[in-house]
């Protein structure tokens, strides 16, 4: 009783005919899909399909619905898993619940949310706001036995057009929030985003970089010349036509040779990916000297995404942090704070984050790191609430989420998405 059983219907007949039927049953409820609910009381129930194109044509079958098990069976526990555990706002979760006893006992279950929608057969529908959600499964044979899951619903990532990534070099949190060192990227702390739980994934720099783009450390030789053929955000955005540009300091156009002065190829992944690195015209077309960055912004036609490489005198590599701040701002925030994408109710996003901590830090791979979000799509002033633990493979796929690329690769498709740091 109050249990279910799937139905399916085989229609047979000739020429390019429909395979459709409707659903009805002379007892209980039956879904569109055939999922068919016993009654709570025993007897047989006749289930009916009949041919949405021809509606003489019908099939019918019998389920027996059994009363419960006599009461000498106990139902000791309950169990509910739903997958995937998080989901966007009004998405679906499937949910199942295994029921333990002694005896011949019903493993039949009542389902309930406390927000959101959930339907006999367990198919959980979000609701339109974010937030945790408790789904419970409860006994049909005893009714003091239930269990429940977590279902966590976040908000959609905004579709944003214009991200802006810098990558600075080697230092950990404590190193820079609330650093004297660092006051205007405190600044942008104060007036963006900050994850608090977020880690790095390897020492040294190089598998960070590729984290970051690929979803996969790849090597973690920094002095490493390979070029990979792998799938890659580069390459998910030269099939979606998105434009894209590396602006790097010390380089020319189309440059993806070696280190040469203060550029450092290791800091430049999309220079050692062959959708550009064995592409000549690809290469021209989105890897530029950093003056261009400014040029860019001046001509109105600064591209969807937008990765800059600083040297190693601005990126804190071999310069001090008051210099990778101080050249942080005048270059970059200061010249986007007068760009229509980072205006009020504009769609600019600005990620600034850290390949890595000191190599003394190993927790997680590459240690504490504090990157930071800030634009009109991030949220002002928020601090992490959640626990979740963040790496770059969760920045890879909120920029593939932002620039509306499905999919993300390697480590990035299953990772956590950031939107709890975006309005």
């Amino acid at each position: 009783m109050s249990a279910t059983s799937q139905c399916n219907a085989t229609v047979q007949g000739t020429g390019n005919y429909s395979s459709a039927v409707s659903w009805s049953a002379s007892a209980g409820t039956i879904s569109a899909s055939g999922v068919f609910t016993a009654p709570a009381s025993a007897g047989a129930a006749t289930v009916t399909a009949v041919s949405t194109q021809d509606p003489t044509k019908l099939g019918t079958a019998s389920v027996t619905v059994q009363s419960l098990p006599p009461s000498s069976s106990t139902i000791t526990s309950v169990q509910v898993a739903c997958t995937p555990s998080s989901v966007g706002t009004n998405a679906t979760s499937q949910c199942s619940a295994t029921v333990k006893g002694t005896g011949n006992y019903s493993s039949a279950v009542t389902w309930s949310a406390s927000e959101g929608t959930i339907n006999a057969s367990g198919l959980f529908t979000a609701p339109a706001t974010a937030g945790a959600v408790t789904v419970t499964a409860t006994s049909v044979q005893d009714t003091a036995q239930s269990g429940n899951a977590t279902v966590t619903v976040q908000s959609p990532t905004p579709q944003g057009k214009h991200v802006v990534m810098v990558i600075e070099e080697n230092l950990g949190y404590a190193s820079v929030v609330r650093s004297a060192g660092w006051p205007n990227l405190n600044n942008l702390i104060a007036n963006g985003a900050l994850p608090t739980n977020y880690y790095a994934n390897a020492h040294p720099s190089i598998g960070n970089y590729f984290m970051l783009t690929t979803g996969q450390l790849l090597t973690n030789n920094d002095n490493s010349t390979t070029v990979w053929n792998v799938d890659n955000i580069a390459r998910r955005m030269l099939a979606a036509n998105i434009p894209f540009r590396i602006y790097a300091e010390g380089i020319s156009r189309g440059y993806v040779g070696g280190n040469t002065g203060p550029y450092l190829v290791r800091h430049n992944p999309f220079a050692r990916l062959s959708d550009i690195a064995r592409n000549s015209q690809v290469a021209n077309q989105t890897i530029w000297p950093f003056t261009q960055f400014a040029t860019d912004l001046a001509n109105g036609t600064l591209p969807e995404f937008s990765f800059i490489v600083p040297d190693i005198y601005h990126d804190a590599h071999n310069g001090t942090p008051q210099q990778a701040d101080s050249w942080l701002q005048t270059k970059v925030v200061i010249p986007l704070s007068n760009h229509p994408a980072f205006a009020p109710g504009g769609d600019g996003l600005l990620i600034v984050d850290f390949d890595e901590a000191a190599l003394t830090d190993t927790a997680h791979g590459g240690g504490h790191v504090s990157p930071v979000f800030w634009g009109p799509v991030a949220k002002v002033g928020y601090t992490q609430t959640s626990g979740t633990l963040y790496q770059h493979q969760s920045t890879l796929r909120t920029v593939m989420e932002i620039l509306g690329l499905p999919k993300p690769p390697g480590a990035a498709a299953g990772a956590p998405s950031m939107s709890e740091f975006l309005k």
